[in-house]
């Protein structure tokens, strides 16, 4: 029910008009990425929380070889990550084309590599594999976002947005290897 009434009024405030000058420009309604991200990270978390499947992908990213001598095809889950890793990269960006309204040979090269693995790290998944959450990825995504949006609205150069978003992923990778030091040596992994 409060999540009922959470997104209700958000679904409310978005269809409200925001734009400064309604002759020029019309903003109003729920931007279409939205249901796309929400459909995503309802399908992502259910397969991975509720699928034995779900449990292979976390074994294998964890531990291959113990993976492995569990039983698990280690070969025929790396390569259907890989294929669903290359169907949602296919989605960004679809999602990424139509929000720019044209396609160019550099679209995206400079900095979707990085925001995309700083906001895996910064919502916590693991670089050393076998930890993280779907919703803590795009938890990690609007992080980033604010970062990158917060910055232009400030009028800050692309490479201190760069610096900037490096220091952030370089904590969060540092505090994901101090804690996996810290598990390995009391012996909780």
């Amino acid at each position: 029910g409060a999540l009922a009434l959470i997104l209700g009024v958000a679904v409310y405030i978005l269809n409200l008009e925001r734009s400064r000058n309604v002759l020029v420009t019309s903003l109003k309604g729920v931007p279409i990425v939205v249901p796309i991200i929400a459909v995503l990270l309802i399908l992502w978390t259910f397969v991975l929380q509720r699928t034995s499947y779900g449990r292979h992908v976390y074994a294998v990213g964890g531990n291959k070889e113990a993976a492995r001598r569990a039983g698990i095809n280690v070969d025929r889950i790396r390569i259907s990550v890989f294929m669903i890793c290359s169907a949602m990269a296919a989605v960004g960006g679809i999602v990424a084309a139509s929000r720019g309204n044209s396609v160019d040979p550099n679209t995206g090269g400079s900095n979707v590599l990085l925001y995309a693995v700083g906001a895996a790290v910064i919502g916590g998944t693991s670089l050393f594999g076998g930890k993280g959450r779907v919703l803590d990825a795009v938890l990690g995504g609007a992080v980033v976002a604010v970062i990158d949006n917060g910055m232009g609205l400030m009028e800050y150069s692309s490479g201190t947005k760069y610096v900037v978003t490096g220091v952030v992923l370089l904590l969060a990778a540092s505090v994901d290897a101090l804690s996996r030091r810290r598990a390995a040596a009391t012996g909780n992994r």
